[in-house]
């Protein structure tokens, strides 16, 4: 068993002493003045001598009262930090969300902080590495792809928006095409991680797949959207995640958008949709689509 005094008194006895004057350990204890002296007091009985001497101006430690004062706040700051930590592992909840890094950059992010102020109670750890089976393993707990069915019976699908793809370029782009007929010989821009984006823009079109001739590629979207700002090319891009640069007017979609057979989709595990955190998350997302 610890022989150790109050801890009541003790954490009273460490403001006065930080303070070095009752009356304002009082304020910021919301305690009186004759409540806090009487903790001291309690303190100073049991170890049997005085811990502060008192003057008009405040209180001053003796070198007994200086000892416990450097033990205290040490032993108070450390059980602030453990009691904060516990306090953050009971009350939030981390999700390990997986998703392309286009999407990430161009939807996710830009939303998150409205996501973070409406579940202060779920952190979400953003990553661009993980697939289905990742999802069925448990090493991520949510993803979002861009697929088509079928789906994996042990996954909960939630459909976010369809995958409508189409040619964007910079507004003052010289060759402004009015029919799917005229990018043929115009530079084509593309991802790596959408090699045949053309190729299926073509062939909903009804375009014989030599009149496309995909060019110059890039690691992501982002890049490819501001090589067509810069008018190296006319890209290709999904709709969702380039309206901010319509809007702005950085680039313009002369031929619109053109759904096809994919969409792009958030998934959880079926044993696992009904989780707080994950269905938080699936409700949120579903709201900011319809918003948009």
């Amino acid at each position: 068993m610890r022989k150790l005094p109050s801890l009541r008194a003790v954490r009273v006895f460490e403001v006065c002493a930080r303070l070095s004057n009752i009356s304002m350990a009082a304020r910021e204890l919301h305690l009186t003045h004759s409540a806090v002296s009487h903790q001291v007091k309690l303190l100073e009985d049991w170890f049997g001598q005085p811990l502060f001497t008192r003057h008009a101006n405040g209180v001053q430690l003796t070198p007994a009262g200086a000892v416990l004062a450097r033990a205290s706040t040490l032993a108070l700051d450390q059980l602030e930090i453990a009691c904060e930590q516990v306090r953050s592992t009971r009350s939030r909840h981390v999700v390990r969300l997986a998703a392309p890094g286009s999407f990430m950059a161009l939807w996710l992010i830009r939303r998150l902080e409205d996501f973070e102020r409406s579940h202060p109670e779920v952190q979400l750890q953003l990553q661009t590495q993980g697939d289905l089976h990742d999802l069925v393993a448990q090493r991520i707990d949510a993803l979002v792809v861009s697929a088509q069915p079928p789906w994996p019976r042990n996954v909960s699908v939630r459909t976010l928006f369809d995958d409508c793809s189409g040619p964007v370029c910079a507004p003052d782009w010289p060759t402004l095409p009015a029919t799917p007929a005229d990018l043929a010989g115009q530079p084509l821009l593309y991802t790596l991680s959408r090699r045949e984006a053309w190729l299926e823009w073509g062939s909903l079109h009804g375009l014989d797949h030599e009149l496309l001739d995909p060019g110059r590629h890039f690691d992501n979207l982002q890049l490819m959207l501001e090589a067509a700002v810069a008018r190296l090319g006319v890209a290709i891009a999904p709709q969702q995640l380039v309206q901010r640069e319509l809007l702005q007017g950085r680039l313009i979609a002369p031929l619109g958008f053109t759904a096809g057979p994919s969409c792009f989709a958030l998934c959880v595990a079926q044993a696992r949709t009904h989780e707080p955190a994950l269905l938080a998350l699936q409700e949120w997302m579903t709201k900011q689509v319809a918003a948009a």
